[in-house]
């Protein structure tokens, strides 16, 4: 699609949410849109105003539901009339990005991002398609572990591969899983690992490395985030024992401090006072982190490795991985309730006004209120058999990636979920 009719169907909201950078960054998404990892405000939070359903199954409040080919765990993102992801063929050993209608789920184009070279091993959960696209309104950017080395690729809206950049050599551990985010003129990419661990700024027009940053020999999977506090736009990385804030546009450090455990999986939020880390090896934490790096706040022992956390209105809402939901005080840690969903989590939470959606390993998404004055859970849905990506919420509707199994047959669909 020709950028004019793509910025033509975007809605009219669209140019005046751009966001904070320069206008010759060119980053042309919506509010509405869902455009990387976390979505448009990268915290889980969908854009106020929507109504989604609270209930569905594969009989009820489907718009369309698309099969996908291979297997993956990176979330959807949503931008304008498409929907794009990341997937990998084991047989084949392709790594592929997808581009589905929006409003039909039709696939309009498959691309083939690496061919062979798949690498061995990990855990048993990670895949080989694990990371989320993002979108600026003229590419798509995807990264992927191929061939011993993390590759971030971009495309152009009819899937044409505009350019490639090896970003570091990586050693494998559990898995790879980092996504790409776009922050004025560059994507920003992080590949922790145990021999040679980069973050970096790229040129998104070209790929070309603008700044990089050396990081620790140790495995992490946390993504870059940018936080906005007093004004100014902070890039906050977790992991490797760390929590570090960059100028997203420089590499330059604004601090860094002992804050973490060695392992992050979440992606941190912010209340405009602290930045939230939590991690699982080799210890189970979620801390507070001054938001001017002075010091640790607070720290307890809950363990939230995986799914990334909420932040609304003074209190931390959390998915533990072992299947409790928890409410905290921002400013204190305190906890105001645990409440027991069920089940094993992998996804990350994702709130709609103030619902939390919160889907766990086998389907089953619970809803709750964001609300500090009690645990209720509203309802119950079950959709699939496998679920470890993330939904995205956009206009109204729910995207969902799930797996089905039947007689040892796997087969994963991208559901569309609304009420009309």
């Amino acid at each position: 699609m020709h950028r004019r009719a793509f910025l033509t169907s975007l809605p009219a909201s669209a140019l005046a949410a751009q966001l904070s950078v320069a206008e010759s960054s060119k980053i042309a998404v919506a509010a509405t849109d869902w455009p990387w990892w976390r979505g448009f405000t990268r915290d889980g939070i969908a854009a106020p105003g929507q109504k989604v359903p609270l209930e569905w199954s594969k009989d009820k409040n489907v718009v369309w539901e698309s099969p996908i080919p291979g297997r993956g765990h990176g979330s959807p993102i949503v931008v304008a009339d498409r929907v794009f992801l990341a997937t990998a063929d084991q047989d084949a050993e392709t790594q592929l990005l997808l581009c589905l209608d929006r409003k039909t789920g039709r696939q309009i184009w498959q691309t083939e991002v690496h061919k062979g070279n798949f690498v061995k091993g990990g855990n048993a959960k990670s895949s080989h398609a694990s990371s989320s696209p993002a979108c600026d309104g003229e590419r798509v950017h995807i990264n992927f572990l191929n061939g011993g080395a993390v590759y971030a690729t971009a495309f152009d809206l009819n899937g044409k591969k505009v350019w490639q950049t090896k970003v570091t050599d990586y050693a494998l551990h559990q898995g790879f899983g980092s996504s790409p985010t776009v922050f004025g003129p560059l994507l920003l990419v992080t590949a922790d690992n145990k021999e040679s661990g980069l973050l970096a700024g790229l040129d998104r027009e070209t790929g070309k490395v603008v700044w990089s940053r050396k990081r620790p020999k140790a495995p992490n999977y946390a993504s870059p985030i940018i936080v906005k506090v007093d004004g100014k736009d902070q890039l906050v990385l977790t992991g490797c024992d760390l929590v570090t804030s960059l100028d997203p546009l420089t590499g330059k450090e604004n601090w860094e401090i002992k804050g973490a455990t060695t392992e992050c999986v979440t992606s941190t939020v912010t209340d405009g006072k602290h930045v939230f880390t939590s991690g699982g090896y080799p210890k189970n934490h979620v801390a507070a982190v001054k938001i001017d790096g002075s010091g640790v706040a607070w720290e307890n022992k809950s363990r939230v490795y995986v799914p990334s956390m909420l932040f609304h209105a003074g209190h931390l809402y959390a998915v533990m991985d072992e299947g409790n939901a928890i409410c905290l005080r921002s400013d204190t840690g305190a906890e105001v309730w645990k409440g027991r969903l069920g089940g094993t989590f992998s996804a990350s939470p994702v709130m709609v006004g103030e619902h939390v959606l919160a889907v766990n390993e086998i389907g089953r998404t619970f809803v709750f209120k964001a609300t500090p004055t009690e645990f209720e859970i509203l309802a119950e849905n079950r959709l699939g058999d496998e679920v470890f990506a993330t939904p995205a919420v956009s206009g109204g509707r729910v995207f969902m990636r799930v797996a089905t199994k039947d007689k040892g047959r796997r087969e994963e669909k991208l559901y569309c979920l609304g009420t009309n």
